[in-house]
């Protein structure tokens, strides 16, 4: 399952490297709740294996896009079964300030430039 989610940096941690073969990284970023900033999401993603390097150019409190997949575990140890969630990202980008767009009225119109009224012998019915 593919989601994405933008928000901005406040925690990276350093690459873990559980063993030989698996290594993770996680971050969490602050997402805005635009109702009550009160109430702002603050969500856990991990980067695996050579995802790890995606936030070597990602700095502190820079606003990003993150791309990744919801994946569901399970797990049994000694006849107790326990349930993981992870959200791993695969793509990470910086998403650029929003210029403001001053936008202008269009000019008033002239007089000149409305159309004369169709003569009666004019109309197409």
């Amino acid at each position: 399952m593919n989601y994405e989610v933008t928000g901005r940096l406040i925690q990276k941690e350093d690459t873990q490297r559980i063993s030989d073969r698996f290594q993770k990284r996680e971050f969490v970023i602050e997402v805005e709740n635009e109702k009550n900033p009160q109430w702002n999401d603050f969500v856990k993603i991990q980067l695996i294996q050579d995802r790890c390097d995606l936030l070597e150019n990602i700095q502190l409190n820079e606003e990003i896009k993150v791309y990744f997949n919801l994946r569901g575990r399970k797990w049994e140890n000694k006849g107790q079964v326990t349930y993981f969630t992870n959200l791993e990202g695969w793509r990470i980008e910086k998403v650029q300030p929003q210029e403001s767009a001053v936008q202008t009225a269009p000019p008033p119109y002239k007089i000149e430039d409305i159309p004369p009224m169709p003569e009666a012998d004019d109309l197409p019915f």
